[in-house]
């Protein structure tokens, strides 16, 4: 029985389905696209991965040809200095005779051949050429002209000549290092050794490395490729090419400029470059490379390692179409797996509609039981971490309470230990001087002792006494008379500067300062003191007392020529315990202990780095009564 279709009048008729191989051709070519793009991500995944392993294997092949370029240059550093110490070239420049000339040329010679280098030879201050190893040679250097070449320029003016160029002469490239020969204070010539370099570009070729070196002016002075030697990595202008061939540094090289096809930059010193071939056969291929660059020390050249990747590509073509192909079968799968599971959906779906309900209601239980067990477990967590709390807040009050105690006690006995050591090291030798004066019958020089010892005696009293004071954070007022403090200072380190002597200089117009003689005294010994210890290796002391009255405020300057403080310790210099010097030598409160005399008079301590070197110790301190003299040099 068939059923005629009814057209209800004013209604149009329904529009038939999608033809079903629409659809399947939507989704055939949507499966394609996904694919393609699978395996487009399958190769950029690829090549970027072994574009980093590719760069960290260039960083570590750069750091060892680095090194092998910088170990070919400095090992024949040594040789220009050395012909100093050959008196015959000495003799030679001082006062020139064909047979002097003859003995150096002999000793050049037997020097190069010993050395392994191109060529040595000797300079007058004028840059003629007076002896020279290869004298022998047609090409010879002998009388040769070189006062034009930037390493006998460089050499004279006491500089280490550093310099790479094509000879004039013989048109043979080697790199130049020159030295200033002196005699009795002035430079009399100039040594010169020319070594060549092109043996690393044999290993780099039997290495099959492709790598270069560009010098301070851009020019490739070292390839292993032929081709790219005395070109340009970077553009020159007229004026740059014209100041190059009048030094004739390259000879009469054109210099042209190697022109990549393409650069791409990927990080810092490292870029995508592509070069086309040297000749014209192979001028329309071109080569990928990844480009790394870093400096040569010592040197402004800059080492370039150039890696092919053609066949990093070739690999990443291949993984893209493993991928490709992988996801087309997985996606074959996943068709397969859906269409079996739609029919179980369907066997499933009366089942899942029983179960629903009964899940509905448990889950709801499982979740009041669950909120009300987190509420308990979150109470008792808050009960212990209250507990926790007042337990660490007691233990850290005692602890603080503690710390307190034992810093008071550490800082009182430390500090009494440091300043009462210059006074006991004072009282030892005195002491030790005024035996030996006794047993030699000088009884009015071990008076003189004795007195000195009882002084120091009671500089100590008062010491301990100052110390008091300070630790009551109190200042007992007092004026204190500024060239009696520095006597009295100087006194008490004289043993000490008996064992490292210094120059001490005295620019200071005498004053009375707000401040307690004694205090002002302790601050001086520790400012001096030290900075005879920074000295203590040098063979120059100088130290500087500078002093000058800013109106109601009068500032005393230490300075000394010493090798001054490191940057990273100038931060430090006022905070207990902390010292410059080695082993035991130093308790690190010298200057806490000044700074904070000085803050109790009203004044200030603080440190200065000239940049000329040496350290400076600035004073500043209130004037109780100014006595204006004449600085004492």
């Amino acid at each position: 029985m068939q059923c005629a279709s009814i057209n209800l009048p004013g209604v149009p008729p329904a529009l038939p389905a999608k033809p079903r191989y629409v659809r399947h051709l939507s989704l055939t070519l949507l499966m394609l696209a996904l694919v393609a793009a699978c395996g487009y991500a399958g190769y950029y995944l690829s090549e970027q991965a072994g574009i980093r392993s590719l760069v960290d294997s260039g960083e570590r092949q750069l750091e060892l040809n680095a090194r092998a370029v910088e170990s070919e240059i400095n090992k024949y550093t040594y040789l220009p200095s050395l012909l100093e110490l050959e008196s015959n070239v000495s003799r030679l420049l001082l006062s020139p005779t064909a047979y002097r000339r003859q003995r150096v040329n002999d000793y050049l010679e037997g020097l190069n051949q010993r050395s392994g280098s191109l060529a040595i030879y000797v300079m007058d201050t004028d840059g003629r050429v007076l002896a020279t190893s290869n004298w022998r040679q047609a090409d010879s250097y002998l009388g040769e002209d070189l006062s034009f070449r930037a390493y006998f320029q460089d050499a004279l003016e006491g500089e280490q000549g550093r310099f790479y160029g094509i000879g004039s002469t013989t048109g043979e490239p080697g790199y130049y290092l020159s030295h200033g020969l002196r005699a009795n204070g002035r430079i009399i010539g100039v040594a010169v050794v020319k070594v060549r370099l092109d043996p690393l570009e044999q290993r780099w070729q039997r290495a099959r490395l492709e790598a270069y070196v560009s010098d301070e002016n851009g020019i490739i002075i070292l390839s292993s490729d032929p081709a790219r030697r005395l070109k340009a990595v970077r553009p020159l202008d007229a004026d740059t090419k014209e100041r190059l061939a009048r030094s004739l540094q390259y000879h009469w090289s054109s210099l042209d400029e190697l022109m990549p096809l393409a650069r791409e930059p990927l990080a810092d010193g490292v870029e995508q470059v592509s070069f086309a071939g040297h000749n014209a056969q192979d001028a329309s291929e071109v080569t990928n490379y990844l480009a790394q660059s870093r400096p040569l020390e010592d040197t402004p050249w800059h080492l370039t390692l150039l890696s092919p990747l053609q066949d990093l590509r070739r690999e990443a073509i291949s993984h893209g179409m493993l991928a490709a192909a992988g996801f087309a079968l997985l996606a074959f799968l996943l068709i397969a797996w859906n269409e079996r599971r739609k029919v179980i959906a369907t066997r499933l779906a009366a089942r899942e509609a029983l179960q629903r309900a009964n899940s509905e209601l448990e889950r709801k239980i499982a979740e009041r039981t669950a909120d009300l067990r987190a509420s308990n477990d979150r109470l008792k967590a808050q009960i212990r971490e209250r507990r926790q709390a007042e337990e660490t807040l007691r233990l850290a009050q005692d602890e603080l309470v503690q710390a307190g105690k034992l810093a008071v006690i550490g800082q009182m006995s430390t500090s009494i230990a440091h300043e009462l050591n210059q006074p006991l090291a004072a009282l030892r030798t005195l002491s030790g001087n005024t035996v030996r004066f006794l047993s030699r019958g000088a009884y009015d020089v071990a008076t003189t002792n004795l007195q000195t010892i009882n002084e120091l005696v009671d500089r100590m009293g008062k010491i301990t006494g100052s110390l008091r004071a300070f630790a009551r954070r109190s200042n007992d007022g007092g004026e204190a008379n500024l060239s009696k403090a520095v006597n009295a200072a100087l006194q008490v380190v004289q043993p000490r500067l008996e064992r490292t002597p210094l120059t001490i200089h005295h620019q200071f117009a005498d004053a009375n300062l707000a401040i307690n003689q004694t205090r002002l005294e302790q601050i001086l010994v520790n400012l001096i003191a030290n900075a005879a210890d920074a000295m203590s290796a040098q063979s120059d002391r100088q130290l500087w007392l500078q002093g000058s009255a800013e109106g109601e405020r009068y500032r005393l300057r230490v300075l000394d020529n010493g090798p001054g403080i490191a940057p990273e310790d100038r931060t430090h210099l006022f905070e207990p315990f902390f010292t410059t010097k080695p082993g035991e030598q130093g308790l690190g409160l010298g200057l806490t202990l000044s700074a904070s005399l000085a803050a109790a008079a009203g004044g200030s301590l603080s440190a200065d780095h000239p940049p000329e070197g040496g350290t400076a110790f600035e004073l500043n301190l209130r004037q109780a009564a100014v006595v204006m003299e004449t600085p004492d040099e």
